[in-house]
């Protein structure tokens, strides 16, 4: 398992990818790739020890995103919530530089060059 105490939850590779190259602490970034089922979703909880670390849901703005933001809350209810503007829809076309903003919020280091817009 991954030393990491904080966990971020994405839908995709893509949003995966994008926060990786924000943040600069060791944070596990967990891919759902979509909406999962109740027995996946058990899996992932008890193979990342999902309830003793600090979990953060970082999800698009969209059906499938609330629909899974939705069924996490209900799991993980210690989760933090992290909302990028209805206006980019989805984590992957929002700019780094308000993704960086929503992550350091959230009392995430990221790199500050990301701050600039």
């Amino acid at each position: 398992m991954n030393e990491a105490e904080k966990v971020i939850i994405v839908e995709g590779n893509s949003d995966k990818k994008k926060i990786k190259k924000i943040i600069t602490e060791q944070v596990e970034i967990i891919c759902t790739n979509g909406t999962i089922g109740v027995e996946q979703l058990e899996n992932i909880i008890e193979d990342h020890q999902l309830d003793y670390r600090d979990v953060y849901l970082l999800l698009d703005e969209d059906d499938s995103g609330h629909k899974l933001r939705k069924q996490l809350t209900r799991e993980l209810p210690h989760a933090q919530q992290l909302y990028v503007d209805r206006s980019f829809r989805e984590v992957e076309t929002t700019p780094d530089y308000e993704l960086a903003s929503i992550l350091v919020r959230a009392d995430i280091a990221i790199d500050t060059n990301y701050l600039k817009g």
